[in-house]
């Protein structure tokens, strides 16, 4: 089982679409595991997207996310970083295929809804900056077996 961040960024927030956008998870099988509504603060921002400090975009990258709530997720499931990366859709709107997130919901090449750690290494680093011990659950499930095939044992 893999735990990915996930966060709804400002205009998801804006626009109504968290309970559409989580549905999308719980739909496929997934499991929430942590979820708050937040306000980001610059420092935060800073520091979760210091990677991208020197480039061109940065400043309005973290204007836009301190601007509005959003809604951050710890998913749980089988290879998900790779499922909700695939759920999520191309960066931009205007590029995504219709049935990702992105390409149903979005339209811009800017704003594009949608936050999802691209590794396991990037998973843990983005979780411990957006939730605090023990904010992220570990319980069963009583849907598990019909999630995955459990009949070898282990989900599958």
């Amino acid at each position: 089982m893999e735990t990915t961040l996930i966060i709804l960024k400002p205009d998801a927030v804006q626009r109504g679409l968290m309970g559409r956008i989580v549905s999308r998870f719980e739909d496929k099988g997934l499991q929430i595991v942590g979820c708050k509504l937040m306000q980001i603060s610059q420092e935060l921002a800073a520091t979760h997207y210091e990677a991208h400090k020197a480039r061109p975009f940065y400043p309005g990258l973290v204007k836009f996310m301190t601007s509005s709530p959003v809604l951050v997720m710890a998913v749980r499931g089988v290879g998900t970083i790779g499922i909700s990366r695939s759920m999520m859709g191309a960066t931009f709107g205007s590029k995504a295929d219709a049935g990702t997130i992105r390409g149903d919901f979005g339209v811009s090449n800017s704003f594009n809804l949608i936050h999802g750690s691209d590794s396991p290494e990037a998973a843990e680093r983005e979780l411990g900056l957006f939730f605090n011990a023990g904010e992220v659950l570990d319980f069963p499930r009583a849907i598990e077996g019909w999630v995955y095939d459990m009949s070898g044992g282990d989900p599958e």
